[in-house]
């Protein structure tokens, strides 16, 4: 029911029904005492916790998601995550736009296995303030939820 929903709105929107390119994004959320064991501490936000690790298609609709303990890598996920994409879609992707957390050599190959090429979105050299990186606005309203 989920992917001819996804299909209904992006024919509505004027795009083929099943996507050809995904937005792979990460976010840690804090954990609560419940959280046990199953949490991580992520250094680089300074929080202990899980991660959660998208794939969005370019509208913004959520294809797959894949939670770890927050000290897990981004990159670590690639495979899982270009695994689900492939899976929900019928093949149809094949290029996932993704943030530093998301680069190297292992999520590069991880994503060429599942027939995507990886593009990493990359800060400006001199970053002063807030700013806008191409492809990455769609991600930021399903993380702030």
């Amino acid at each position: 029911m989920v992917s001819e929903l996804r299909s209904v709105l992006r024919i509505a929107q004027e795009r083929r029904g099943q996507p050809s390119a995904v937005i792979l994004d990460g976010r840690t959320l804090q954990s609560t005492c419940e959280s046990g064991p199953r949490a991580g501490y992520d250094g680089y936000n300074r929080k202990r916790g899980s991660k959660v690790h998208m794939a969005l298609d370019t509208l913004g609709n959520l294809l797959a998601v894949h939670i770890t303990p927050a000290n897990e890598q981004g990159r670590a996920q690639v495979a899982e995550l270009a695994r689900q994409v492939q899976e929900v879609s019928g093949q149809t992707v094949k290029v996932a736009f993704a943030d530093q957390d998301h680069t190297g050599e292992d999520a590069t190959q991880a994503a060429r296995d599942e027939g995507i090429e990886r593009q990493a979105i990359k800060l400006p050299e001199a970053k002063k303030g807030f700013v806008l990186l191409p492809r990455r606005w769609v991600v930021e309203p399903a993380l702030a939820a």
